[in-house]
Parts: structure tokens; C-alpha cells; sequence
């Protein structure tokens, strides 16, 4: 009888999750990749511009992130990511030059907000009390219908918070979403909201490492494979159809959809999936970061957001970025390192650079589209669904990526 085979199509991080949970050499696993190269947004490359290896995309993780840590820990690379012994985020305030550090304490009790020094200046710690609101939101709920989305605290805390971890504006964005990554990190105290970064980069971090495991589980990846049709026979799929190759699925095989949204949208007729999406720029500078510099740095009324330290240059990244995609990349450089300077003290023209603009970088956080993301099982028995926009229960992270991935696969294995 032959071994059970799961056929795998995306190598992002929602496919290689998948992989690397079935991979225990009781089935084959192949892994299918459009690309020459595993990663999909979350990866690295060589940027000519600057002579530097860069990621396409700059992610903030924190210690919270259960299903990055086990991932990393399954691949061997658990020590890649570093930030701060301790949950500190230094925040500036680019119109006035002020400057404050949120300090969350240790555990779930958060007598952090009861400390002028640990939370944001200006504010009381009855301010905070409103986000009890938002950990009983109800499905439908926009931020805005929730919290009080104006003020010092807003200004200067929920909304760059909100704003990162949805890529949509909070005001609209689903509040059910806000409440989930809000209990999961801040709710937990400082050792679930940790920052963290893949100094080293996002492919040597998660995608290598990842490969590395595959081969050694005899896992196959085929790159340059291309799905463009899924042959159908009554309620399952039956075979995979690439540009130049067929390949047949057996009874007891399954497929896992690991795609983007759009994709998985042509691929299956009558798949409910996101509509709108959210673009994400990205800008890099080759120049060395003072050595006080903090890894992470938020900043509010500016184009910048937050900035990101790497050893050998200096990274910014936007969200809910939309407003930007018709802006001219020389003149997005020039303002955002006008910020950059006001941040690092940096006196210095501007250096050699790069702007990345993600033009659907997630899909919209909004209420809408929430409630139109499939779970990992689909019409068809043997075809499974994976990606950050699929049902996890979190907005479009590398969090969510790595879940959908592993729900994939465990959703595999409850039906064998």
C-alpha cells in the first residue's frame, strides 16, 4: 500500500509551517513554490542599491508569539530572533521632540499604568481602564464603536499599536481582531509583549533553517512550480495541474492551499476570501545606527512609524500605507529620513537608500472582511486551506502565517 502523500502548494510561511509539522517520515511531503526561492513576503534578498542583504518587509514579533517560537524551536533556529531583556518600547513624538519609554511590568496585574514613568506622559491610569471594552467585543465591532479613539492615549499609544498590528486604520478596523492580539501580548505582562527581531535577517531566521529540516525529514521542494489549475471530481481533487507537469492525487493523499488570497480565489471556484487589501512601505538606509540606538523605536506625528536598528543600516517601516503608493520613491526618502534624522540625531545627508512599497501587503483588518476567511477545511475532501488570510483568529502576521499553517496540517491529521 502507498505511504499517504500531502502535496503542499506555497512555500511562505503558512506552507513551510505546514510542512514541518507533517514531516515526521510517516508520509511524503511535497512542497510546491511558484518562485525560485522559499519565503514569499517574509524574506530576504540582496539589494543592489545598497550593496546590502535586506528583508522585504520589516516585522515586528513579540514573546508572546506562541506559534513563532515553537516553529523556530522545531527548525533549530529558536536563538535568531533578539530584542530587550525587558518589554520596552521608547516612543518620540516628532511634532514636539518629546520622548517617553512604555514599560509594561511582569505579569498579567498591569501596575505598570499605575506608574507615571512606565506609561505614557500625560495620562492617567484610569485612561487605560477603556480597554476592558474592547476584550468583550463582538464580532461586526469596528475599534472605533469600542474604544475612544481620540485623545493623548490614543494618539500616543492605540493608535500606532492598532495601526501595526492591523495595517488598517483602527477606527475601522475589527475590534474582535484588536481584543485577540491585545490578550495574547499586552494582557499577559511583559513576558508575552517582549519586542523581538530577526537581526540576522527573515531568511536565515525562519526560511533556511525551515528548508534545512525539510531535507533532513526527506521532505521534497520543487521551486518553480506553478500551480494553474486544480482538476476536480466530485467532491475532491484529483490531480495538480503546473505548466508543463500533471501530477495525480492518490485517494489517501490531500493538498494543502497555501497561496495568497487572490490565488486560492481563481484556483477554487466559489472560495469566499478578502477583498481589500492594505499596502506597507518599507524604506532602508545604508548607514550604521548610533550605538545608543534602541532596536525598535515608535514615533508619532511623522511619516515614520516605527524604526528599526539593524547593524548595518537603519529601517522604517509604514502602515495602512495606501495614501503613499503615488508618492514619488525619491521624495518618500527624502521625508522619511528627514524623520529618521530627528530620531537617531543623525547629521548626515541622506545615504544610500531603498523604498519597498507593498501595494496589497495583508489583506483589510476590517469587520467585512474578517467575516470573509474561510477556515483550513474547504468543499473538497482531501483539499485543505493555509495563510495569515484564513480564519486564525489574528490579523495578517507572521503570527497568524505560522497558525494557519500548523491548523492546516493538524486538521490533515484529525482526518486520518
Amino acid at each position: 500500500m502507498p505511504r499517504p502523500k500531502v502535496h503542499i502548494i506555497g512555500a511562505g510561511l503558512a506552507g513551510l509551517a505546514a510542512a514541518v509539522r507533517l514531516a515526521d517520515g510517516t508520509r511524503d511531503v511535497v512542497v510546491y513554490e511558484a518562485a525560485r526561492q522559499a519565503g514569499g513576503r517574509c524574506r530576504s534578498y540582496y539589494e543592489p542599491a545598497l550593496d546590502l542583504t535586506i528583508d522585504n518587509g520589516n516585522h515586528l514579533l513579540l514573546s508572546g508569539n506562541y506559534a513563532v517560537r515553537d516553529f523556530l524551536k522545531r527548525i533549530g533556529s529558536e536563538d535568531a530572533l533578539e530584542g530587550p531583556k525587558d518589554a520596552r518600547f521608547p516612543f518620540v513624538d516628532l511634532a514636539t521632540g518629546e520622548s517617553w519609554v512604555l514599560h509594561p511590568n511582569a505579569g498579567p496585574f498591569p501596575w505598570w499604568i499605575f506608574v507615571p514613568g512606565r506609561r505614557v506622559p500625560a495620562t492617567k491610569a484610569s485612561d487605560y481602564l477603556g480597554l476592558l471594552r474592547l476584550l468583550m467585543a463582538r464580532n461586526g465591532q469596528r475599534l472605533g464603536e469600542v474604544i475612544a479613539c481620540e485623545g493623548l492615549l490614543y494618539e500616543r499609544l492605540w493608535q500606532p499599536f492598532f495601526l501595526a498590528v492591523l495595517n488598517t486604520e483602527p477606527k475601522e478596523g475589527s475590534a474582535v481582531l484588536a481584543a485577540a492580539v491585545t490578550r495574547e501580548t499586552l494582557m499577559k505582562g511583559a513576558a508575552a509583549c517582549r519586542p523581538l527581531v530577526a537581526v540576522k535577517g527573515l531568511t536565515a531566521a525562519f526560511i533556511e533553517p525551515a528548508l534545512r529540516y525539510l531535507a533532513c525529514q526527506k521532505a521534497e521542494v520543487r521551486f518553480e512550480h506553478r500551480l494553474r489549475a486544480l482538476a476536480f471530481a466530485d467532491a475532491h481533487v484529483a490531480a495538480l495541474e503546473f505548466d508543463e507537469t500533471r501530477v495525480g492525487v492518490g485517494t489517501g493523499d490531500a493538498i494543502i492551499l497555501a497561496v495568497p488570497a487572490p490565488v486560492a480565489e481563481d484556483l477554487v471556484t466559489g472560495l469566499v476570501v478578502p477583498q481589500s487589501f492594505r499596502a506597507i512601505v518599507n524604506a532602508h538606509f545604508k548607514i550604521a545606527p548610533p550605538p545608543s540606538l534602541p532596536p525598535i523605536q515608535g514615533a508619532i506625528n511623522g511619516l515614520t512609524e516605527w524604526l528599526f536598528a539593524y547593524p548595518d543600516r537603519l529601517s522604517v517601516t509604514i502602515s495602512g500605507a495606501d495614501r503613499l503608493l503615488d508618492v514619488g520613491r525619491e521624495e518618500l526618502a527624502e521625508r522619511i529620513w528627514a524623520d529618521v534624522t530627528q530620531l537617531t540625531h543623525i547629521a548626515a545627508p541622506l545615504p544610500a537608500w531603498q523604498i519597498i512599497k507593498e501595494k496589497r501587503a495583508t489583506f483589510a483588518a476590517t469587520p467585512q472582511e474578517e467575516a470573509r476567511r474561510p477556515g483550513p477545511r474547504s468543499n473538497y475532501t482531501n483539499l485543505l486551506l493555509a495563510g495569515d488570510w484564513t480564519a486564525t483568529g489574528l490579523p495578517a502576521t507572521i503570527e497568524g502565517a505560522l497558525r494557519s499553517g500548523n491548523r492546516a496540517a493538524d486538521e490533515y491529521l484529525h482526518t486520518r
